[in-house]
C-alpha cells in the first residue's frame, strides 16, 4: 500500500498547495532517474514522490483523500455500510434481529465490495514524461509535439513563461481506466535548454551587448535583441563596459499578465582588424583625465 503522501513529500497536513508544489519540485530534482542513472532506490522514490504530488497537487482530489474517499494511490476506497442498530451497542447483534432489514444479497455485496457483482471502476494510471524546450519555446509559449515509446504523439500546450522544471499536467493522457473509470493524467516535465546569448532571472531577461567604441563615445541607436524579436535602444554618450541598461516590458510573460523587463550589459568592442588610423589617433590623443582608468585600484 503506498505510504502517506504527506509524508512522502515531507509536508505537514494543512500545508498550502504552494507549499506542496515546492516540496515535490525539490525532491523531483533530487531523485529523478536522469540525475541518478542506475540507482533503483532512487528511481523507486521518484515514483513514490511523483505518486503523492498527483494526489496532493490537485486540489479536488486532495479533498477527496483527506476525506477518505479515495486512498494513496488514488484508488476508490469501498464505501462502508453501518447497520441501523451499530450505534445502539453490541447487544442488538446478540440475535438475528439485527439484520432484518439486511438481505443476503446486499450482505455479501459489502462484504466483498464492487468484486463479488464484477463491477470495478477505477482512475487509470498517471504517466511521466519529460520534454525538452528551447529557451525561447519556453519564454513565448506555443505547441509542441511529444512522441511516445509506442510511437504515438502527444500535443502540448506551452504557457508562456514556462519555466526549467515545471510539471505541464494533460488531463485524461495516462493510462485508460479500469471498469469505464476515467484515465490518468499524463505529467509532462519541462527541461530547458539554455540560449547561446539570453540568461533568465526570475521574470527578467539578461542579455551581454556588444557595441563598438564610436557608439561608446557618441552613443546612439542601436539593435538589441529580446525573446519577442529585435528592439531599438539608445546608448547614451559616454557608456562603459558593465554599462546595464533596462528595457521595459521586454522579458519573460507573466501569468497574471504583463511581463518582466529584460536588463542589457554593455560590451565596448575595438575593430576586430587593426586600424592604423586609429592607432594614429590614440596615439597623439592626450587625455583630459591625468589620472589613470585604475586609480581607484591604487594602481
Amino acid at each position: 500500500m503506498p505510504a502517506d503522501p504527506y509524508q512522502t513529500l515531507g509536508v505537514k497536513k494543512d500545508a498550502s498547495q504552494d507549499e506542496i508544489q515546492k516540496a515535490y519540485r525539490r525532491l523531483a530534482k533530487k531523485l529523478h532517474p536522469d540525475l541518478n542513472p542506475g540507482n533503483k532506490q532512487a528511481e523507486e522514490q521518484f515514483k513514490e514522490v511523483s505518486q503523492a504530488y498527483d494526489l496532493l497537487g490537485d486540489a479536488d482530489k486532495r479533498a477527496r483523500f483527506d476525506r477518505g474517499e479515495i486512498d494513496a494511490s488514488g484508488a476508490e476506497r469501498p464505501r462502508q455500510r453501518y447497520y441501523r442498530d451499530f450505534a445502539e451497542g453490541a447487544s442488538s447483534y446478540s440475535t438475528d434481529s439485527g439484520f432484518a432489514d439486511f438481505g443476503a444479497d446486499d450482505f455479501l455485496s459489502e462484504i466483498f465490495g464492487r468484486q463479488a457483482r464484477g463491477n470495478v471502476r477505477m482512475r487509470g494510471q498517471d504517466v511521466h514524461y519529460r520534454l525538452s524546450l528551447g529557451f525561447l519555446d519556453a519564454i513565448n509559449g506555443g505547441k509542441q509535439q511529444l512522441t511516445l515509446p509506442d510511437g504515438s504523439v502527444l500535443d502540448v500546450t506551452i504557457p508562456p513563461g514556462t519555466r526549467d522544471g515545471q510539471v505541464l499536467r494533460l488531463r485524461g493522457k495516462g493510462r485508460p481506466g479500469i471498469g469505464g473509470g476515467p484515465a490518468g493524467d499524463a505529467l509532462i516535465e519541462i527541461e530547458v535548454r539554455p540560449h547561446h546569448i539570453f540568461t533568465r532571472k526570475g521574470d527578467d531577461i539578461h542579455v551581454e551587448l556588444p557595441i563598438s567604441l564610436r557608439e561608446a563615445v557618441l552613443g546612439g541607436k542601436v539593435s538589441v535583441p529580446t525573446p519577442s524579436g529585435a528592439v531599438t535602444m539608445t546608448v547614451p554618450k559616454w557608456s562603459n563596459t558593465g554599462t546595464v541598461l533596462r528595457l521595459k516590458g521586454q522579458g519573460v510573460p507573466k501569468r497574471g499578465g504583463g511581463r518582466g523587463d529584460e536588463y542589457v550589459a554593455l560590451k565596448v568592442m575595438l575593430p576586430e582588424r587593426p586600424d592604423p588610423e586609429l592607432e594614429k589617433f590614440v596615439s597623439q590623443w592626450v587625455p583630459a583625465d591625468a589620472h589613470g582608468p585604475r586609480q581607484a585600484m591604487g594602481a
